[in-house]
């Protein structure tokens, strides 16, 4: 089994910011790479920014130039710095890791989810 535990939500003013971190832990072979999701209230989930284990990034381009992704090697963690953040950010944000658990087995593992409010 394979636990992801974000952390860093909150309530934040419009242009604010905020970091948000998740820590992967559990039975981990290697993990190929790391990603944030989120999901306002009646919309789908959506990509906000993913890396891989090679460091390559990807960003929803919502929030291409405030958000950036950035993994925490010692603690198999990804961070998500967010900044200028906008009410539209608001929503539940999700640690996603697409983890391999031995030589043939690869899952997603989602975490739960922590809020981001962003509200004057």
């Amino acid at each position: 089994q394979v636990q992801l535990v974000e952390s860093g939500g909150g309530l934040v003013q419009p242009g604010g910011s905020l970091r948000l971190s998740c820590i992967a832990s559990g039975n981990i072979f290697s993990i190929h790479n790391m990603g944030w999701y989120r999901q306002a209230t009646g919309k789908e989930r959506e990509l906000v920014a993913d890396i891989t284990n090679g460091g390559s990034t990807k960003y929803a381009d919502s929030v291409k130039g405030r958000f950036t992704i950035s993994k925490d090697n010692a603690e198999h963690g990804v961070n998500l710095q967010m900044t200028n953040l906008k009410p539209e950010d608001a929503a539940v944000y999700y640690c996603n890791g697409r983890v391999q658990t031995d030589y043939s087995t690869v899952m997603d593992y989602w975490g739960k989810g922590t809020l981001v409010t962003v509200s004057s």
